[in-house]
């Protein structure tokens, strides 16, 4: 009798420890984030969530591909690293059937000086430094276009190259290389339009040091905007959501606007 009674009772201990798991996982949500800044900004989401009962485990990764299969194969619930475009691009590689649920923040170009120190002072037959790869070219240009030094062929958007320039007032000439590169030249043009993270790696920031960023309204922030992605079908999940609610919270666009200066800007 004692035997079965420390059976029965282990069985329920076990059952027990088991539901309180399982009510564990229930209110965990998994995420994997490039370090800076998105994982920086998870936790302060983290903060927020754990006021409603939420827990978030955050898993770091320094490559841009692991993050995304975690989330396909149903490991980790959501990521949060990539924009669209790159997001499309692994689809299509990969055969994954990722979605993205929410835009969170924008990393954006920046017009810095080069030898002149100021848009205005812009003269006949400048030299402008701008990427030579397709998508970063075209942000480049939409920028330009954007401050008023150049114009684009209407509706263009973010298939731009320099054959789209209609109008070119003071002749300048659009000086095409590798983004990696175009902060180390500055002393050699007039202007140079530096990627967000490029800019950083120089000790330059598009809030403070640059002439000009683009706008958080543009195509081009909307188009690159750093996204919450999950597996196609789990948009709804109540996990997803309260992810999303605490991604776009007052407390995550502040602590944004007050850490990094304007290299990264929240788009909510």
């Amino acid at each position: 009798m004692k035997k079965t009674i420390a059976i029965i009772l282990a069985l329920i201990l076990t059952l027990s420890l088991a539901a309180c798991g399982g009510n564990a996982d229930a209110k965990t949500i998994t995420v994997a984030a490039s370090p800076t800044p998105h994982a920086e900004i998870l936790k302060v989401a983290a903060e927020v969530l754990a006021k409603d009962g939420w827990t978030l485990d955050i898993k770091e990764y320094t490559d841009y591909v692991q993050p995304n299969l975690v989330v396909d194969d149903g490991e980790l619930d959501a990521n949060y690293f990539q924009h669209v475009p790159y997001l499309d691009t692994f689809n299509a590689d990969n055969g994954t059937k990722l979605v993205s649920v929410a835009m969170i923040h924008y990393e954006p170009f920046g017009i810095y000086a080069g030898t002149k120190s100021a848009i205005a002072d812009l003269s006949e037959g400048d030299k402008i430094a701008v990427p030579n790869d397709g998508s970063n070219r075209a942000r480049a240009l939409l920028l330009l276009e954007q401050e008023g030094i150049i114009q684009l062929k209407e509706g263009v958007g973010m298939d731009a190259t320099d054959l789209d320039i209609v109008e070119n007032p003071l002749n300048l000439e659009i000086f095409q290389m590798e983004a990696a590169q175009i902060a180390n030249v500055r002393d050699s043009v007039a202007l140079a339009v530096i990627n967000g993270n490029y800019a950083l790696q120089a000790g330059l920031n598009a809030g403070t040091d640059a002439l000009a960023v683009e706008d958080a309204e543009s195509i081009s922030a909307t188009t690159y905007a750093n996204v919450l992605v999950v597996k196609e079908g789990n948009t709804n999940n109540p996990k997803i959501q309260a992810l999303v609610k605490a991604l776009q919270s007052e407390e995550v666009k502040n602590f944004i606007n007050e850490t990094y200066s304007g290299a990264v800007v929240a788009i909510f």
